[in-house]
């Protein structure tokens, strides 16, 4: 039974163990792995397909040193998706409601794109810390806040992924409870809400999408800044 709103973002265990770990894992297996024949079949196609048109709409805003990126960031991308849109089915738990995953997963890139731009360009990355043609007073102020917010973008990136999800499920639990709970009361009200929740449920599924393709632009245009 549950309790609180809240406890569908706790992660599940079994036996003591969280279940997290296999969620994580389990996606992998649904997408299928390519053959050897020299004539694929409809869904290896139509996958290959989207891979390559989101690689290459990826790589539009990136040099040629930032392609060496590219099997990583889209397999982040269909990782992302893949997670996303699992979670929205019953009796399911999304891992990206978590912050801590989420975290996990923008630190690390974030801190390497910086890396990447002190190690091969460090007077151009640290140029984006005072704009040209600042005025001497307001330098070391604008240095501050410049240093300031290139150290919230990693926060910024797990936040926006966690609170877009997790306020999508908050809406789609609270709807379907006062659908439930009109339904022998005010029949007519109960359907509208039906209808409503069988739209912001269409809605999510798009979030779910474009959420996962926010998170790695935004990945690839900080890596764009530094190489």
């Amino acid at each position: 039974m549950t309790l609180s709103f809240f406890d569908q973002f706790a992660s599940p265990t079994f036996l003591g163990i969280p279940l997290i770990a296999l969620a994580l894992t389990l996606p992998w297996i649904l997408y299928p792995s390519p053959s050897s024949r020299w004539l694929n079949n409809r869904l290896l196609t139509l996958q290959n397909w989207f891979i390559n048109r989101f690689t290459q709409q990826l790589l539009l805003p990136l040099n040629v040193g930032g392609h060496k990126w590219a099997v990583m960031l889209t397999s982040l991308m269909l990782f992302l998706i893949t997670l996303n849109m699992l979670g929205l089915l019953p009796y399911t738990f999304t891992p990206t409601t978590q912050l801590s995953m989420n975290m996990a997963l923008a630190v690390p890139l974030w801190l390497a794109t910086v890396i990447i731009g002190m190690r091969n360009q460090p007077t151009h990355a640290l140029g984006h810390l005072l704009p040209e043609g600042t005025p001497t007073p307001l330098i070391p102020v604008l240095i501050i806040i410049e240093t300031i917010s290139l150290f919230i973008r990693p926060l910024a990136l797990g936040v926006r992924l966690t609170a877009n999800l997790t306020a999508g499920h908050l809406l789609i639990q609270l709807i379907a409870t006062a659908a439930f709970v009109l339904l022998p009361l005010m029949p007519t009200v109960a359907i509208l809400t039906a209808t409503l929740l069988f739209m912001l449920t269409l809605l999510e599924v798009a979030v779910a999408m474009i959420q996962a393709y926010v998170f790695v632009l935004l990945i690839s245009l900080y890596l764009q800044e530094n190489i």
